[in-house]
């Protein structure tokens, strides 16, 4: 049981708990990520009758007939479903249970994600980061999060990635331009598998997911979108995860994702919450040393800029008069 509470050699706070010292904001993430489910599961039903109806995305994957899965498939409705026919397939599972169970299990899927790339000391940061917005909508933004963590190590998650959100892929450059064929081919090979069992099974489904790709390229989010096109957000994302595979900084590969998702709803940020486990963030300590060693990073970077011209001023003769 809790007892008292004391700061640890970092500055922050501890408890006892169970025998054990651990910081305040452990129990206390745990009590809000319980909390926030919940609510998740109460608002889920009756659907869209409350004020705070949790899971307006989520009802895209459950409520589409696996034989027709298209039937509403323009993003902007509010049951489309624009995803490839393997990721319906894969859920079909628990797309078997009924609305109020099967939001309860995804929600604590997308927060189990969550955790693991925030770390039990930054679930409020995670939360407040508009984590908190994505997991109750019941979008899939935290699970690409996810596989582009893990796709550093186990490249064949980036399928996950290529066969629902696609644009977000572009962080496979990373890959390509550090000349690592062997994990870019895990990446496309693992991806082609998954094609091809799933087109085994609905040869027509994926042809007409390729109709409602073509359908909907080029179209804008909602209001619920960052009013940003796509085709302007697209060239910063190049720029970006080529710099950070030159310079090796991870980081710029999720936030190089987000930037090219096809709308960058703004549950969508929530996507560089992945950052922290590639910045090797797992505490407030770490963000400040995070912050300070950018500032550092940031400094001699202006610095060196401005050497050349110092050089050139330093290098010039000095006139003495006859």
């Amino acid at each position: 049981m809790a007892r008292r509470t004391s700061l640890d050699g970092s500055g922050g706070r501890t408890i006892a708990l169970w025998g054990r010292r651990v910081p305040v904001l452990v129990p206390a993430g745990i009590v809000a990520l319980a909390v926030a489910w919940l609510g998740i599961v109460y608002f889920a039903e009756p659907w869209g009758t409350s004020l705070l109806p949790s899971g307006m995305d989520a009802r895209c994957y459950w409520a589409p007939d696996l034989a027709n899965p298209y039937l509403h498939s323009n993003w902007t409705d509010q049951i489309a479903y624009p995803y490839s026919p393997a990721f319906l397939q894969i859920l079909q599972p628990i797309r078997l249970l009924p609305w109020p169970v099967f939001m309860a299990i995804w929600a604590a899927l997308l927060m189990a994600a969550m955790v693991y790339l925030t770390g039990p000391r930054l679930i409020f940061l995670g939360l407040a980061f508009f984590g908190l917005i994505e997991i109750w909508g019941g979008n899939i933004e935290m699970l690409v999060a996810l596989a582009i963590v893990l796709g550093f190590r186990w490249p064949a998650t980036w399928s996950f990635v290529l066969l629902t959100k696609i644009t977000p892929g572009i962080g496979l450059l990373w890959f390509a331009v550090r000349r690592e064929w062997r994990s870019l081919a895990i990446a496309l090979g693992a991806t082609a598998a998954v094609v091809a069992v799933s087109a085994a099974i609905q040869p027509a489904a994926w042809g007409r997911w390729v109709e409602v790709l073509q359908a909907n390229a080029g179209k804008n989010g909602t209001w619920a979108a960052v009013p940003i096109p796509f085709v302007i957000r697209l060239p910063f994302a190049l720029v970006l995860v080529v710099w950070g595979a030159r310079t090796n900084h991870r980081w710029t590969v999720p936030v190089s994702s987000m930037l090219a998702l096809p709308a960058l709803w703004y549950g969508g940020l929530s996507i560089m919450i992945a950052t922290l486990p590639l910045l090797g963030a797992r505490s407030w300590g770490d963000l400040s040393r995070v912050a300070d060693q950018a500032r550092t990073d940031l400094e001699a970077s202006v610095i060196g800029a401005r050497l050349p011209w110092r050089r050139r001023r330093t290098a010039e003769p000095i006139a003495h008069p006859d």
